[in-house]
């Protein structure tokens, strides 16, 4: 099954400044969850972002942080976004019945989130790119163990071409020339 736009979401989960230090390939990860939510501007995907404790951890990275409004980042203490009744609120209020989900950490709030969702009958598409932890073992676990439970593991790439689905739109022209150099 292709990754739909309509009735799709983009989830950029906890990539907060102060964690990425002790993150594998952290500056890949930032890069590749800007490239998604770049690109979900662009063909008008909503994304909602989500920040782990953050009055201990902090903000998420200034350079994700630009590119949604202040109220778009949702603070929370439960890994998994389903379980925070605010972070919940906010994605029933999205109708959607698809995600696609990025950001850190993949064996703990990444992988929640995606189950959770799941559980609640939502697709669910992890991008395996654009996802890390502070140890690659767990995040190589965390994909193994959501693959096993039915969530579809992509590339940034992937949905690219998901969401444009053809060369023959406006849209697709400024996707090959920003998205694929």
């Amino acid at each position: 099954m292709l990754i739909n736009k309509e009735k799709c979401a983009l989830l950029v989960i906890d990539v907060q400044a102060r964690l990425l230090p002790g993150v594998h390939e952290s500056e890949a990860l930032v890069k590749n969850c800007r490239w998604l939510m770049e690109l979900a501007k662009l063909v008008g995907v909503p994304m909602l972002g989500t920040e782990q404790y953050p009055q201990g951890v902090g903000p998420t990275a200034e350079e994700l942080k630009t590119l949604l409004p202040a109220e778009d980042f949702i603070g929370k203490t439960f890994f998994s976004c389903v379980d925070s009744p605010e972070c919940n609120a906010r994605l029933e209020a999205m109708d959607c019945e698809t995600f696609v989900l990025c950001g850190m950490e993949a064996h703990a709030c990444v992988m929640q989130s995606a189950l959770r969702l799941r559980e609640q009958g939502k697709t669910v598409y992890v991008v395996a790119d654009a996802i890390s932890a502070r140890n690659p073992v767990d995040t190589e676990y965390a994909i193994a163990r959501m693959r096993d439970e039915g969530v579809k593991i992509v590339t940034r790439e992937m949905v690219g071409f998901e969401w444009m689905r053809r060369s023959d739109v406006p849209e697709f022209k400024d996707f090959s020339m920003k998205f694929l150099r």
